[in-house]
C-alpha cells in the first residue's frame, strides 16, 4: 500500500534549514526551528532526516547539487559569458547579505571541513563552481572577451579564490554591499584580460 503523501517537499526543508543556519549558524540550527519554519513538526523532520546529523548532511548534499545546476540556468539569463560569470558569483553568496549571516555560514563551512559526512559534497560543491567559472571563462575566450594567451584555466582559480576572499574580506569591512565588492573584485582580476574598450564592462552590468 502507498504511503501517505509528504505534503512538504525535502527540498522546501533544506531551503528552509538554509534559511535558519543564515539566522542562527550550525550550532543554534534545530530540528524544531526548521520546522516552525515551514509549519511542521520535529517529528517529521526526525522521520525524513533521522537528526540534525541527518539535516546538515542532506542540506550539504543539496547545496552540491544546486552548484552543478544554478551555471546553467544563469547563463540563459545573460547575453554574454562575462556577464553571466559575474551574475553568478554574486548568487553564489547571494544568502550571506549580512556579515552576521555570512559568518553563520562561514561557521558551516568550518563544519564541512572537519565532519567526513559533510566534507565530500562541500568538495563536490567546490569542484562544481569550479567547472562553471573555467566553462564560462572559456566561452568568453572563445568569443574574445578575453584577450589572446589567457590561461583560462589559472584565472578560473584567481576567480573561484577571490569569490571566497572576498567576502570574507567585506564581512570584516563592511563597506558597501557584498554584491558590490564580488563584482568589484572581480572586475580587478579579469580587468588586465580584457580587450581594449571592454574594461568598464563588468561594473556597470
Amino acid at each position: 500500500m502507498a504511503g501517505r503523501p509528504r505534503g512538504v517537499d525535502d527540498a522546501v526543508i533544506l531551503r528552509a534549514a538554509a534559511e535558519v543556519m543564515g539566522r542562527v549558524g550550525p550550532a543554534g540550527l534545530t530540528l524544531a526551528a526548521v520546522a516552525r519554519e515551514v509549519g511542521l513538526v520535529p517529528g517529521t523532520l526526525i522521520q525524513r532526516f533521522g537528526s540534525k546529523g541527518g539535516l546538515l548532511a542532506a542540506l550539504a548534499q543539496q547545496s552540491a547539487k544546486d552548484a552543478d545546476a544554478l551555471p546553467e540556468r544563469v547563463r540563459e539569463e545573460h547575453d554574454t559569458a562575462l556577464d553571466a560569470l559575474a551574475a553568478l558569483i554574486v548568487r553564489w553568496l547571494a544568502s550571506m547579505d549580512t556579515p552576521e549571516r555570512f559568518a553563520n555560514h562561514l561557521a558551516f563551512l568550518c563544519m564541512d571541513l572537519t565532519d567526513p559526512q559533510l566534507y565530500e559534497p562541500a568538495l563536490a560543491a567546490h569542484r562544481a563552481q569550479r567547472r562553471a567559472i573555467e566553462t564560462l571563462l572559456t566561452e568568453a575566450f572563445a568569443a574574445g572577451e578575453l584577450r589572446a594567451g589567457t590561461d583560462v584555466a589559472a584565472l578560473a582559480g584567481s576567480v573561484q579564490a577571490i569569490t571566497a576572499g572576498a567576502g570574507l574580506v567585506w564581512a570584516l569591512e563592511r563597506r558597501g554591499t557584498l554584491a558590490q565588492r564580488l563584482r568589484h573584485e572581480l572586475h580587478a582580476v579579469l580587468s588586465p584580460h580584457l580587450p581594449p574598450g571592454h574594461d568598464d564592462d563588468l561594473e556597470e552590468s
